[in-house]
């Protein structure tokens, strides 16, 4: 007897086919067309078995009373052969990827049908107790992803109380911060991320945890503010504060590679003012520490501290390095300076004029520009000159207060995210007081933040004319958040557009005309410039005013 067996690409099951021999009790084994087949010899036993990888399809053949073999299919194959896929079903079926066997006894006609039948029954319970196993395995695995979703929506009350101050803290920046891709970083996976691996087992080490957050965000001006500092901080929009009064930032890109701090502003009367330090001015050095690489708010805190100590600064004006000693104080920031310039020999044009000096806008400032207003105004005043050269911003909303005194109607500023405009600030006129009287602005390199979006307002609706040198250009905008603890987050939640949607971010707000070098800043000097026409700063009152 031979046993046959063909495989090609496009056949799925191996075919098998019997034929007859003289010699009924030896089997050979030879392959037609195969991809693969392990030669065998002819054996002279009772039992065989061959190893296949792959399914086998059943073909069972009988020998009729002439000796002549017929071939008939029978995909159960219940009687004769079995030719089946087997994992261990007793100690004569064995396999490791796949076998068919052939039983038979004594004589090749008589085959053993009931023990054919036990092998199907074995078969069909190893069949059962796989399902029941693979369900098991299945079941176990779900679990198993079940405990883990679980986990990483760990409910709040099983958080510890430096985790709850950490996600406060995350929650507003989610809210708030102008760019939504949070610097290009999965912001959730960020949070889960640091409350898996960042220590956070005490105060210090949460408050760490929220800086290294803050940095990942690369915006210097958002920032994260111990109790003290935010206390510091809100006492400073308040009306005073204890240090050297100075306004600082980075320097511009028109500055060029200028390492350093610039000096935005001098407070006027200030410790840093009456040590002859103005706005330009880079600061190298505050007590021996380089600020090439140091932030201005670590800078702030380093320039603050009690009335009466001393801090060192070494300063460049132009190419002049200078070592200073300063003794902080107390400094009163009251917001408005104002007085009367009489203007002689012109009595049809402007001869009266209002000047009124906004150095920062704290909770005050509006309030004390209608005051000065009101002042100036029972002195019949004909024409009015604001100036914000060195005002270094402060309360957004008190820019917008102080630009609705001056307008009759219009657009104050649109609020910008990464989406384009949010919001706008308008005013009907309903709270102007001064918008028909001639209004001239002066602004230089220290008027930022707050005040450039007043001298942007004032310009695009035509209501004033700017005198004096490009602004700051700090076009963002930070609003400032309190935490649960008393600590607080500074945080950018928008940049700003002028009401002729001009971005001034790292540009400035560009004036109409340029004031001479000689200019002075405090209210006596402007007045004598406008009053001698031999001055050196002589500046005709008519022009002032003149479009």
């Amino acid at each position: 007897m031979e046993v046959l067996a063909s495989s090609s690409a496009s056949c799925t099951y191996p075919l098998f086919t019997l034929d007859n021999p003289n010699k009924p009790f030896s089997f050979t084994f030879n392959p037609i067309i195969i991809s693969q087949v392990h030669p065998w010899k002819s054996f002279p036993v009772k039992k065989i078995e061959a190893r296949l990888l792959c399914r086998i399809l059943c073909k069972r053949t009988n020998l009729d009373n002439s000796g002549s073999w017929r071939s008939s299919t029978n995909a159960i194959c219940k009687h004769k052969f079995v030719f089946h896929a087997l994992c261990r079903l007793n100690k004569n079926f064995t396999s490791q990827s796949g076998l068919f066997a052939i039983r038979h006894g004594h004589l090749l006609r008589s085959w053993n049908t009931s023990s054919h039948q036990k092998v199907i029954s074995h078969s069909q319970k190893i069949r059962e107790r796989f399902s029941v196993v693979f369900v098991r395995l299945v079941a176990a695995m779900l679990l198993v992803t079940s405990a883990s979703v679980a986990l990483s929506n760990t409910p709040a009350w099983a958080l510890s109380e430096e985790n709850l101050l950490f996600l406060e803290a995350w929650r507003t920046i989610d809210r708030a911060y102008i760019d939504k891709t949070f610097n290009g970083q999965s912001w959730f996976r960020y949070r889960e991320d640091a409350l898996r691996n960042e220590p956070m087992n005490n105060r210090e080490e949460t408050y760490m945890a929220i800086r290294k957050m803050l940095a990942t965000l690369n915006d210097p001006f958002t920032r994260f503010l111990e109790p003290e500092k935010f206390k510091s901080l809100r006492s400073g929009t308040q009306g005073a504060l204890t240090g050297v009064g100075l306004s600082i930032g980075y320097p511009t890109e028109s500055e060029g590679s200028r390492t350093g701090l610039v000096v935005i502003s001098a407070t006027p009367g200030g410790p840093a003012n009456q040590a002859g330090i103005s706005s330009g001015d880079i600061i190298l050095e505050i007590d021996n520490a380089s600020t090439e690489s140091m932030g201005i708010y670590d800078a702030a805190e380093r320039l603050q501290g009690p009335e009466g100590s001393s801090v060192e600064l070494t300063v460049q004006t132009g190419p002049e390095i200078k070592h200073l000693a300063l003794t902080r104080a107390k400094i009163s920031l009251n917001p408005v300076k104002s007085r009367l310039c009489e203007v002689p020999g012109s009595e049809k044009n402007y001869p009266k004029i209002g000047y009124i000096k906004l150095t920062s806008f704290n909770q005050k400032a509006s309030a004390a520009v209608k005051e000065a207003i009101d002042t100036l105004r029972s002195n019949n005043v004909n024409a009015f000159v604001l100036d914000l050269r060195d005002n270094s911003g402060g309360l957004f909303p008190e820019g917008i207060e102080t630009a609705k005194i001056w307008l009759d109607k219009g657009v104050i500023v649109y609020i910008c995210d990464n989406r384009g405009v949010r919001d706008i600030y308008d005013t009907d006129g309903s709270s102007a007081i001064a918008a028909s009287e001639p209004l001239a602005v002066l602004v230089n390199k220290g008027t930022a933040s707050a005040s450039e979006i007043l001298a942007g307002a004032l310009k695009d609706n035509k209501r004033a004319v700017l005198f004096g040198e490009p602004t700051y250009g700090k076009g963002k905008i930070q609003s400032v958040f309190q935490l649960s603890d008393g600590s607080g987050l500074a945080v950018t939640v928008a940049h700003y557009e002028t009401p002729a949607h001009n971005d001034i971010n790292k540009v400035g707000v560009i004036p109409d005309h340029p004031l001479p070098n000689s200019f002075p800043k405090d209210d006596d000097g402007f007045c004598g410039c406008l009053q001698d026409p031999a001055s050196a700063c002589y500046v005709n009152n008519v022009q002032l005013f003149k479009r």
